[in-house]
């Protein structure tokens, strides 16, 4: 199959487009799944203390060898690597199955499923933005993330229904990973539909130097701080949702609460990323990223209206939340990624995303210790963090500050 040129026109929603999205879709219904792994870490014995370290530790293998992963992006092609991913990401969810206790062998499984999902997000991400027109990339970006909205309308709540207890079992978790590593089948599939995309003519080789050369070249600047705050944004719904609901103790007859949660953030955010796909490229994708950070901080501000006695105001934090991710996910990685040519796309995105999880490398430990304490205090500290670097980047982002760091960045190329 030819591989496709860099793009030139500006039609964006075509055969391979729509294919990429409904992979990506499939693959977040999957991954999804594994929001329920911080109850699998307590039903074998942890505490949120040790949630948080083994969300933190997964995440460490990824980021560690990201430049390499970044680099073989480049060098093999997206579409390549996306179905590598793919694969990864299935034998790290079955690989589950033979846990029966809490030691050294959760962390490292941890690690192969969340390394699998960081090769399909970076790959992926690669991939649209290498087949689409430069002048909608911020859109691309947005409607495959929408898709990943729909994956995640699907995920949760089916692993809720598969592990059928609100205090689970060891046992009770072993459908759930047969299914997370079966659902990597027909995104797999679909991957061979897809036409490769063009190579660079002369790839450089795979070293840790070339990988910091290319990042210094193309240093994206204050970014990254959203980057890694909307990181350890992210722990929350796929990471301590699932035990704030076991130990509130929310229960609604009839209604799964971690199922309705991502009915409403994932629902109410694929309708605002959809509406206002174009709103970035109108207005600046710089103020929809503030107002997305804005959102982000006053949702987790409101998890404290949730108790036992009122389950249902769950949706508020949900609905506020899904506005914050479906208005700073595309933004965020589109300003990241900006600043690096065609031939090095898989190292800006990569590089994007080590920045996200460095988020919650570093914030997840420390979330889940003040968790063990108190969950409002942890939602209230993140929110003020939040806050805080929307602040700082709108700073950062005023016309005085970024002719400076221009006139830097072109002191620096010279």
């Amino acid at each position: 199959m030819d591989s496709l040129p860099a793009p030139s026109s500006k039609r964006l929603y075509g055969r391979t487009f729509v294919i990429a999205v409904v992979s990506q879709s499939v693959f977040v219904m999957g991954n999804t799944l594994m929001t329920h792994h911080a109850r699998w870490v307590k039903a074998l014995g942890g505490s949120e203390t040790d949630v948080g370290k083994v969300l933190g530790f997964g995440a460490v293998i990824g980021l560690l060898v990201r430049p390499w992963m970044a680099q073989w992006i480049n060098r093999i092609g997206a579409r390549n690597m996306w179905g590598i991913g793919y694969l990864v990401f299935g034998v790290g969810a079955l690989c589950n199955i033979f846990l029966d206790e809490l030691n050294w062998t959760v962390y490292a499984i941890r690690s192969i499923f969340v390394f699998g999902s960081s090769i399909v997000f970076a790959s992926s991400l690669t991939y649209v933005t290498q087949i689409s027109p430069r002048e909608r990339r911020t859109e691309a970006i947005g409607i495959v993330g929408a898709g990943g909205f729909i994956g995640m309308l699907v995920g949760p709540a089916l692993g809720d229904m598969l592990i059928g207890s609100p205090n689970p079992a060891a046992g009770n978790f072993f459908s759930l990973f047969i299914l997370a590593g079966l659902f990597m089948v027909l995104p797999g599939c679909l991957l061979t539909l897809l036409p490769p995309t063009r190579l660079s003519e002369a790839p450089a080789a795979v070293s840790l130097k070339d990988f910091l050369n290319t990042i210094q070249r193309h240093w994206p600047g204050t970014i990254l701080l959203v980057d890694i705050a909307f990181g350890l944004c992210m722990t929350i719904p796929f990471g301590f949702l699932a035990t704030f609901i076991d130990v509130e103790q929310l229960a609604i007859p009839g209604v799964p609460v971690i199922g309705l949660y991502f009915w409403s953030y994932a629902g109410w955010g694929l309708t605002v990323r959809v509406a206002l796909r174009k709103l970035p490229d109108q207005v600046g994708r710089r103020k929809v990223l503030l107002v997305g950070m804005l959102f982000m901080s006053a949702g987790l501000f409101s998890y404290s209206l949730v108790d036992s006695g009122h389950p249902w105001l769950i949706m508020v934090p949900a609905l506020i939340c899904g506005t914050g991710h479906a208005l700073m996910f595309h933004t965020m990685t589109a300003l990241t990624m900006e600043r690096f040519p065609y031939e090095v796309r898989g190292t800006g995105s990569s590089f994007a995303l080590m920045a996200l999880e460095t988020g919650t490398i570093c914030g997840a430990p420390i979330l889940g210790m003040i968790a063990e304490h108190s969950y409002d205090r942890m939602f209230v500290v993140m929110g003020i963090f939040v806050g805080s670097v929307a602040l700082l980047y709108f700073c950062s982002s005023l016309p005085v500050w970024r002719e400076r760091a221009r006139s830097r960045d072109e002191q620096l190329t010279f």
